[in-house]
């Protein structure tokens, strides 16, 4: 089983020219790794997805998008899809929600596209300092809540919330990452 994910990574225009260094400096993380760090949460998370989604289980292969972006853009995307007119930190499109049992029906070999995962750098830099951890850390942070979203997971309430943000915790100590999340404050 494999994730292939599309990174857009080079449209991205700081409005801030000091923070852009920050991005691509010491805190940049390259394509190759998100790859491998999708495809071990993937992994990760397979046996529950398998039973919680018939195209996964019928798929052979996967396919996602993870752009960086700026808050302008997302406030656009933000504005047009959820009502928002404002910036947000992730927005995850995720093409499972939209499943019909005639799209279940893939040719063979063909990928599975799971969705998109959209996140504004800018805030993602924001909110890293109000944390107190790195730039990356909160990137990876934020692609773990995405792509949580892309494949079902939701926060209606406080308590699913907590289920989901400490499900993320589980992916980041996976690939390396230990951050350290005062989850009252975000609850």
């Amino acid at each position: 089983m494999l994730v292939e994910l599309y990174v857009q990574d080079a449209f991205y225009e700081s409005t801030d020219e000091k923070q852009f260094p920050v991005v691509v400096g010491e805190n940049y993380i390259d394509p190759v790794t998100w790859q491998n760090w999708i495809n071990n949460w993937f992994e990760y998370l397979y046996t529950d997805l398998v039973s919680q989604h018939q195209a996964i289980a019928l798929a052979q292969s996967y396919e996602m998008g993870l752009r960086f972006t700026d808050d302008t853009e997302i406030q656009q995307l933000n504005h047009t899809y959820r009502y928002k007119n404002q910036p947000t930190d992730v927005l995850a499109f995720a093409s499972l929600e939209e499943m019909t049992p005639r799209s279940l029906q893939l040719p063979p070999d063909s990928p599975l596209y799971l969705g998109d995962i959209v996140v504004s750098i800018d805030t993602a830099i924001r909110q890293a300092t109000q944390q107190g951890h790195s730039p990356a850390d909160e990137l990876v942070w934020l692609v773990s809540h995405g792509f949580l979203h892309l494949l079902g997971w939701d926060h209606p309430d406080a308590a699913s919330l907590t289920r989901m943000l400490m499900k993320q915790v589980e992916l980041l100590r996976l690939v390396g990452i230990k951050i350290n999340i005062d989850l009252a404050e975000i609850i």
